[in-house]
């Protein structure tokens, strides 16, 4: 597997870690900047996960085709291999935005005991109930009210789910659409990119405690 880590040398093992998961487009830099930016702020080891094998998408149509040509089981094995990586005895959160929100969650359901809590930024949620009730952590989900992939009512159905799963799941919800968190992407909402960031940095702090 291939990712991008930034850590603390002297205890890269035992610290927590946060695993990232790109959008579609693949591990460029900015997932890059955004890493070392969580390194800065939490002062925990982060190791971004390259579901594509060093490809990184330039084009809609490349990261379509880079997405579509993902099996479930190779990102399994992928995101298998991070946890491996960043060692048994470390504690996991997850973080991820579009298509990696959705594999975020699926990067928590994967995560056992070492799971500490899962970040999930408009991505697509996990429908089946009794695999929800094997989450060992709370999740914290940012979604936008004009998206349509996830839609609101997708995401009424997401808490509506957790719940019946019995799992805490704390969501915001703003007047965006989707890739609202991307300086990139046409969508681009500063006040929502500021406000999610805001919420997500407490959500593990208190949790790494």
């Amino acid at each position: 597997m291939n990712g991008y880590v930034v850590y603390d040398d002297s205890n890269k093992n035992k610290r927590p870690a946060v695993l990232v998961v790109s959008e579609w487009w693949g591990l460029n830099d900015h997932i890059k900047k955004q890493s070392e930016k969580m390194w800065n702020d939490l002062g925990i080891n982060v190791l971004d996960i390259d579901l594509y094998d060093k490809k990184i998408a330039t084009t809609q149509q490349d990261a379509a085709k880079y997405m579509q040509g993902l099996t479930t089981e190779r990102a399994q094995n992928i995101i298998k291999g991070a946890y491996a990586y960043v060692g048994k005895d470390a504690k996991v959160f997850t973080l991820g935005w579009s298509s990696g929100g959705g594999w975020s969650l699926q990067s928590a359901l994967l995560g056992g005991s070492q799971l500490m809590g899962c970040v999930m930024f408009y991505g697509q949620p996990e429908k089946d109930i009794e695999r929800l009730k094997t989450l060992k952590a709370d999740v914290m989900g940012f979604f936008g009210n004009k998206d349509q992939w996830p839609s609101p009512a997708m995401v009424d159905e997401f808490v509506g789910n957790m719940q019946k799963a019995g799992k805490k799941l704390i969501v915001y919800r703003y007047d965006a659409t989707h890739a609202f968190a991307n300086p990139s992407n046409p969508n681009y909402n500063k006040e929502a990119t500021e406000d999610s960031y805001s919420k997500l940095i407490p959500f593990i702090k208190e949790r790494m405690k």
